[in-house]
């Protein structure tokens, strides 16, 4: 006989008549949906209650915020960070791009734990490096968010939907919605 046990979110613990633990799965929250936020004068952002409680399960409230090439932040729980941060450090310093792309998000990277209040203080070399002013837009991506200013977002979707208007990718022939 099996029994199953649940730890929220991270883990189901499989376990059988002896007691004998024997696979352990993890849970990975999919973050989707944008909203419109508003960071505070000492620059902090209040993380949705949706996403808050998610995020406390998953990682305990601690998050990794860093630069996207796009001109947004990009904000991932810290257990999905460390893996992607392990393969970036894994690679070749002897390639130009490769040292780009480590200085751009290693870099860049901040720690960053939510409060009480499920806030987190988003350091000022990032504000600046994004425009993140007061009106902001958190937009996930799966395991990850976006955190846009509201202007430039709105600007890349425009740029996104004229990117759409011409031919698609090969890798979408076949696909619908």
């Amino acid at each position: 006989m099996l029994t199953l046990s649940l730890t929220l979110p991270l883990y189901f613990n499989i376990v059988d008549a002896s007691g004998k633990k024997w696979e352990f799965v993890e849970v990975v929250e999919m973050f989707q949906g944008a909203v419109q936020l508003n960071l505070d004068s000492k620059g902090r952002l209040a993380i949705p209650a949706k996403h808050h409680d998610a995020l406390l399960a998953e990682c305990a409230g601690n998050l990794v915020f860093t630069a996207d090439a796009d001109g947004c932040l990009l904000v991932y729980p810290q257990t999905v960070w460390e893996p992607i941060r392990a393969k970036l450090n894994k690679l070749s310093s002897f390639n130009a791009r490769s040292r780009a792309l480590q200085r751009l998000l290693i870099g860049n990277a901040e720690d960053v734990l939510m409060d009480g209040a499920g806030r987190v203080l988003i350091a000022p070399n990032l504000r600046s490096y994004a425009g993140l002013d007061k009106r902001v837009m958190l937009v996930g991506q799966g395991n990850k968010f976006e955190l846009w200013d509201e202007a430039k977002w709105q600007a890349q979707q425009a740029a996104g939907l004229a990117l759409m208007s011409g031919d698609l990718p090969a890798e979408l022939d076949g696909f619908s919605l």
